[in-house]
């Protein structure tokens, strides 16, 4: 008997473990119930493609509008489920969704206590762990590159919290084409291939002992023979990728970008290396570290001499608390925003930098450099580093389309850090490169059109 009752135990459990794991089967879209005016008519079509997905996601550069697009996306499941949805986003980027909504006339508010503030109830990321996913017919994931990280913390809270609701939406403007971790994690969120899956489908694994970002990173980690069409013909039965309404036939009209200035400032450190005789460029991650702080002096006097001239908004960029401090003792009226203030000060501060209250913001790309709009500002200093994605995002908070001014970016940097710059640089081209192959793969497989060519009527063989 205990041996039949420790077997039926086991079976239990197990079950438990497969149901956990197992994501709602079955595509769950439906026609749009509600597609409002105010949507541009690419926005419309990517969003009516969305609704009927039901599980999906959107790739739209910074500026396209993917807020209004997920905010009717959301509508539209409240009155298909009659059950509320829950939009994520990074933190002070909840207030910006609430602001368009209100815009809209689509009724949305904020918790950050997991309750079910509105039909359509949004949050940061940070709070998730507070909400009962059995409370939601759907779930928003703004700024959704934060699952690329295939071991997070994040990202397996999301994916469990997902799995059984039957929509989920995915908005991100940044879907590294060149990192294909973040494919795959998007991919196990919406309930498609797992990632673990879509290695063994579509690549081949390294005979070099490495992890797998390394291994994707280093380009160790390839294509099966003849695997690559498949793949994006796989990406493009549950994503969309837009950088202009055009890439999806649409014109483009009003969505061009300004121009864009980038102006490199290479600045001489008053306090000589005593390792050399003269500066040189610093090698290996352990030098650079050393040479952006033995430089901070000369850097932010730069950044703050650019930014006090000009008089207009703008925002300085760093990577250290010191750096950080130190510009907001040189720029008179800039406030800082850090990883230690509170949430309640970070949102106000945002506020009042975008609403036009605060001239200078100084801030770090990881704090706010993700979903935040500020059009109204065309100026930008940047210490560089070898993140591509933050020197993106960052630069994309003012240069975005809606920006009405040619933008301006000041790269600040020693001698010594002339290889993080190379680094940037060549990290900038390859995405931008690697982006547009995308596109176009995506939407070739798009334009593929099935037709009839059997003009022939079936006749029936003489033996039957």
């Amino acid at each position: 008997m205990k041996a039949t009752q420790k077997h039926t135990e086991s079976l239990t459990d197990y079950q438990s473990f497969l149901e956990r794991k197992t994501h709602l089967g079955n595509q769950s879209g439906f026609k749009p119930l509600f597609m409002p005016e105010f949507l541009f008519p690419f926005q419309r079509a990517l969003t009516t493609w969305a609704v009927e997905k039901g599980r999906c996601a959107i790739f739209a550069d910074c500026g396209l509008g993917k807020t209004p697009m997920q905010l009717v996306w959301a509508q539209n499941v409240v009155e298909k489920t009659c059950k509320p949805v829950l939009v994520l986003t990074p933190l002070s980027v909840g207030a910006q969704t609430i602001r368009e909504a209100a815009k809209f006339g689509i009724e949305a508010k904020q918790s950050r206590d997991g309750t079910v503030a509105a039909p359509i109830t949004v949050t940061n990321y940070q709070q998730l762990h507070k909400f009962d996913w059995k409370e939601f017919s759907g779930v928003v994931c703004d700024e959704s590159s934060i699952l690329k990280n295939f071991d997070g913390s994040i990202k397996s809270q999301v994916t469990a919290f997902m799995r059984k609701l039957p929509y989920r939406l995915l908005c991100t403007a940044t879907a590294a084409p060149n990192d294909y971790i973040e494919l795959g994690t998007s991919s196990e969120a919406l309930g498609d291939l797992g990632f673990m899956d879509m290695l063994n489908r579509f690549f081949k694994k390294s005979e070099q002992t490495m992890s797998r970002r390394e291994e994707f990173r280093s380009g160790l980690y390839r294509f099966r023979g003849h695997s690559e069409k498949d793949f994006w013909r796989w990406i493009c039965s549950w994503a969309r990728a837009v950088r202009k309404p055009s890439d999806i036939g649409f014109p483009d009209d009003s969505y061009l970008l300004p121009e864009l200035q980038t102006v490199e400032h290479i600045i001489t450190s008053r306090t000589r290396n005593p390792d050399f005789l003269f500066d040189m460029p610093a090698v290996g991650l352990a030098e650079q570290r050393s040479e952006r702080r033995r430089t901070i002096v000369e850097r932010c006097e730069q950044s703050a001499s650019l930014i006090v001239n000009t008089g207009k908004p703008a925002v300085a960029w760093c990577h250290l608390n010191e750096e950080g401090h130190m510009l907001e003792k040189m720029i008179h009226g800039a406030v800082e925003v850090e990883g230690n203030d509170s949430d309640e000060f970070k949102e106000e501060t945002f506020e009042a930098f975008a609403s036009g209250q605060l001239r200078v913001l100084i801030s770090k790309p990881v704090i706010a450099g993700f979903g935040l709009n500020w059009q109204h500002c065309a100026h930008q200093t940047f210490f560089p580093s070898h993140s591509f994605e933050q020197w993106y995002q960052a630069i994309r908070r003012c240069w975005r389309f809606g920006q009405t001014q040619p933008v301006r970016v000041d790269i600040i940097s020693s001698e010594g850090e002339a290889g993080v710059l190379a680094n940037l640089n060549r990290k900038a081209h390859q995405a931008e490169q690697m982006f547009a192959k995308l596109v176009e793969l995506i939407n070739n497989e798009l334009r593929i059109e099935k037709s009839n060519t059997n003009t022939k009527q079936l006749t029936q063989p003489n033996w039957l």
